[in-house]
């Protein structure tokens, strides 16, 4: 039997608008079927209704047949009997989806206790054997621990093993490594892999990240506007895509391979396709003149450390003895897993740590403590700025994110509120937003959206030097190759450095000019970013290229 079944399903809000379009979509046992699209396009959307999670007072029309049970408009114990027994969904983000004041354990017994009627011995025996299954280090002492004491990725997992609970038959991974490092996201998804071919079960997979769909996905189905406008087995859509907005996706992806790695710009404009014999070195076409020239660089680090010392723990040694340089106009990239200092090291430099020892210079002037005037702190801000990776924690969520670049402007540049405002509109509009959001509060938007306004908010004030700490990784490939497009134009116009940090060794290659490894806090390989990733001396770093997904075929 199949396992989904969507047929002509369509979907509009009270308003008149069409979120979906006659979407038919089917997957069979032991089959992954991919969804890719950009943001907006209807994928969650689309997965939400497999398990009747639509918004309220939506108008559907079509059949969802989940194992066999339409769903379409079915009561509520159908629902719950679909949800219990025959399909589960993993998030992207895991944090949202775990009580915080309550333990793993208590998370993973709890589903198994009340919805499947099994005494609290034995769902604690199967929870830790899920724990286990998810290859989890140590499952019995995982049990006991809450979800601040776990990774991202370690996170991840156990809601796997949530999903995992009521034996589901269809699994639905909604970007399931979205924002993991290369390693901890391959490990993520051999879990994925080896538990869908022990149980038989069906994957609907959602993603924005096309080699990783290219890599596990058996077929694909391509959406844009609600609508699904390509379909095929992986290969048929990755090596000769029919659609016009398929080649285009294809084409802003970036790739770690030698010789696909395309120019920032040449592989965002639409229609245009990967050439692969024109990869320059990467940073060429973004470089001002005076980019390594010579003179003072612009950030100069020396041995750098820092060591935390939790309460009642270990001190932990985030950073050590780090030494580098970029010069004006440069562009350096930072890898490693999670873990192994990239943040810390970030935040060592925007000033938001105290190094323990080692030196830190920024346009030739030294980056100590805070200072408390007024003046100085306002020149320290505009001399260097930070994207973060979870823009909704960087932006007040009382004001609209157009008021918060406004407030940027209006401190640092001395423009007219007038002036300010347009100059919002423009920002917003360079990293692919419309007016209206500068009306909207942050939790409106999505995460994607949320994160280019973030980015607008730092390149406001033109500082000398942009951190970004996985600033792209939750981004659509064509937005984030046209985010890439402005930070070169910006590199170019008005002589921006940058450190960008980033699991995504295909956007490295793209951006940065020079790269460094990063490994249990130290920095273990470097080197032009051409040269490490073609051809880097330390098994570690071969091991982080190795894991960076690539299509099955290949």
């Amino acid at each position: 039997m199949t396992l989904l079944d969507i047929t002509d399903l369509s979907l509009e809000l009270p308003n008149g608008k069409r979120l979906l379009d006659g979407i038919t979509i089917r997957v069979e046992p032991g089959e992954t079927v991919g969804l890719v699209g950009e943001s907006g396009s209807g994928k969650s959307l689309t997965a939400r209704a497999v398990l009747g999670l639509l918004p309220d007072g939506a108008r559907t029309s079509g059949s969802v047949r989940c194992d066999g049970a339409e769903v379409l408009g079915a009561a509520k114990r159908t629902l719950l009997d679909v949800r219990r027994s025959h399909a589960a969904m993993i998030f992207q983000d895991p944090r949202a989806g775990i009580n915080p004041m309550r333990t793993i354990g208590d998370h993973l017994t709890e589903a198994l206790r009340l919805c499947h009627g099994v005494a609290p011995a034995a769902a604690k025996e199967q929870a830790v054997e899920l724990l286990r299954a998810v290859r989890l280090p140590r499952p019995e002492e995982h049990f006991g621990q809450y979800p601040h004491e776990f990774s991202g990725g370690m996170l991840q997992r156990v809601m796997i093993a949530g999903a995992l609970t009521g034996a589901p038959r269809l699994l639905i991974c909604d970007e399931p490594t979205t924002a993991l490092d290369v390693t901890t996201q391959a490990e993520i998804v051999q879990v994925l892999q080896e538990q869908r071919a022990a149980r038989g079960m069906g994957m609907l997979f959602i993603t924005h990240d096309l080699n990783l769909a290219a890599s596990i996905c058996d077929r694909v189905f391509v959406m844009s506007g609600g609508r699904v406008v390509e379909q095929g087995t992986a290969r048929e859509i990755f090596t000769a895509p029919a659609d016009e907005y398929t080649r285009r996706l294809i084409a802003a992806t970036p790739s770690v391979e030698a010789g696909d790695a395309a120019r920032p710009g040449d592989a965002a404009r639409p229609g245009d396709a990967a050439r692969p014999g024109d990869a320059a070195r990467p940073g060429d076409a973004a470089r001002p003149a005076d980019a390594g020239s010579g003179g003072e660089p612009l950030l100069l680090v020396s041995e750098l450390s820092k060591t935390y010392h939790p309460r009642g723990r270990a001190p932990v040694p985030a950073v050590r003895g780090a030494s580098l340089t970029i010069p004006r106009g440069g562009a350096l990239g930072v890898v490693g897993e999670s873990g192994s200092g990239k943040s810390t090291l970030a935040r060592l430099i925007i000033g938001l740590e105290t190094p323990d020892s080692g030196t830190l210079r920024i346009g030739g002037a030294e980056r100590g403590a805070a200072q408390r005037g007024r003046a100085a702190r306002l020149a320290r801000a505009r001399s260097a700025q930070m994207v973060f990776q979870d823009p909704y924690l960087s932006l007040d969520p009382r004001i609209p994110v157009g008021r918060a670049i406004e407030d940027a402007l209006l401190l640092h540049t001395g423009l007219r509120a007038a002036e300010a405002s347009r100059r919002t509109v423009e920002l917003l509009g360079e990293v692919g937003l419309q007016a209206e959001h500068a009306t909207a509060r942050p939790r409106t938007l999505s995460g994607g959206q949320r994160q280019r306004a973030a980015i607008a908010r730092a390149i406001a004030i033109q500082p000398e030097l942009l951190v970004m700490d996985e600033a792209t990784s939750a981004l659509d490939v064509s937005v984030q190759a046209q985010v890439l497009d402005l930070l070169a134009r910006v590199r170019e116009e008005q002589g921006l450095t940058l450190l960008f940090i980033s699991h995504d060794l295909g956007v490295v290659r793209r951006v940065c000019d020079e790269t460094l490894v990063m490994r249990r806090g130290e920095i273990v390989e470097s080197g032009p970013t051409e040269e490490l990733l073609s051809a880097p001396r330390l098994p570690y770093t071969r091991e982080l290229i190795d894991s960076v997904p690539r299509p099955a075929w290949r």
